[in-house]
């Protein structure tokens, strides 16, 4: 592929993150609204708060790095189009050996990004935040690499997210095994605290910590972390819809459309899990995927060697 046409596809990449983000983003809270008898708001209510958000002052504080502070929400936005982007060639089959690997290490990003924007921000509430998410990241990530272990096994072990979906489309998708499916809820916990969803909201905690990391960051830089947060909306479903659910294929209109269901089904599921479960302790939170679903990992990895 030329630079150019690199470049032309990660900027359309981008637009189309960006925009199809903003309006998961709302499915999540028109859902939510009406699990609570609310009517929710209008569908282009997330672009009209973005927007507003480039308009408004960005504020520094006197105490914080300010190198750090300013490139943090830059670097976590990056991360989040990178990844999407990866998963869009992929699913356009022309991934590469090793994507899925690449896309563990992309989706690490945006939170150490959070970890260090809020400690350089020198705000005390910033740093209880800060800490609840290094041991949220710390908790979840070894359950996270097993569930990704068991989706590469079973997709003809292999590291290439393509190969995985076109073994899955011949085969059979992977959740339909006793191992395919443990390691699909595994992802699916493992991503509800990526995206710091209920019960795993612990770093932002507006209750407790007035949005914790976020609490200095104001205008276009609160913008990048939400719009970052909302390319994970997409990316984080459709990585599950890959791994387990053999992706999706344009090849026709109905499969477009299955794939697509494929991605809302998931997505309503995380949803579901947010508007039905309190928020845990770190330690329950620590002890939930360290304890629980780490051993439901090995063991779903034990079950996939024996192609179970």
């Amino acid at each position: 592929m030329s630079v150019p046409f690199v470049i032309l596809y990660f900027i359309g990449g981008f637009v189309f993150l960006s925009v199809s983000g903003l309006i998961a983003m709302w499915i999540d809270r028109k859902v939510t609204a009406r699990i609570q008898f609310r009517v929710g708001p209008p569908w282009y209510q997330n672009f009209v708060d973005f927007i507003k958000l480039t308009g408004k002052e960005v504020l520094i504080p006197e105490k914080a790095n300010k190198l750090i502070f300013v490139s943090s929400p830059v670097a976590a936005l990056m991360a989040a189009s990178l990844s999407g982007v990866i998963l869009l060639l992929a699913l356009k089959k022309i991934g590469f050996a090793g994507d899925i690997i690449l896309l563990v290490y992309l989706l690490v990003i945006p939170s150490l990004a959070i970890i260090l924007g809020g400690s350089s921000s020198g705000n005390v509430l910033a740093s209880v935040g800060v800490s609840r998410e290094l041991k949220l990241l710390l908790s979840y990530e070894l359950p996270f690499i097993c569930a990704i272990i068991i989706a590469a096994i079973k997709g003809g072990s292999t590291t290439s997210l393509t190969k995985i979906m076109t073994y899955q489309q011949s085969t059979g998708i992977s959740v339909f095994s006793i191992s395919g499916i443990i390691g699909f809820f595994i992802s699916i916990f493992a991503l509800q605290g990526k995206l710091g969803l209920v019960p795993f909201d612990l770093a932002e905690a507006e209750g407790e910590i007035s949005t914790g990391a976020f609490i200095e960051y104001s205008g276009i830089l609160l913008g990048f972390f939400k719009l970052a947060k909302a390319i994970l909306y997409i990316v984080a479903p459709l990585f599950i819809v890959c791994l387990f659910l053999g992706g999706i294929s344009f090849n026709s209109v109905g499969k477009g459309i299955n794939g697509i269901l494929k991605y809302v089904l998931v997505l309503v599921i995380m949803i579901l899990i947010k508007n039905t479960n309190p928020r845990v302790r770190i330690d329950q939170a620590f002890k939930f995927f360290w304890v629980k679903l780490t051993l439901f990992g090995i063991i779903g990895i034990s079950l996939a060697l024996l192609r179970w």
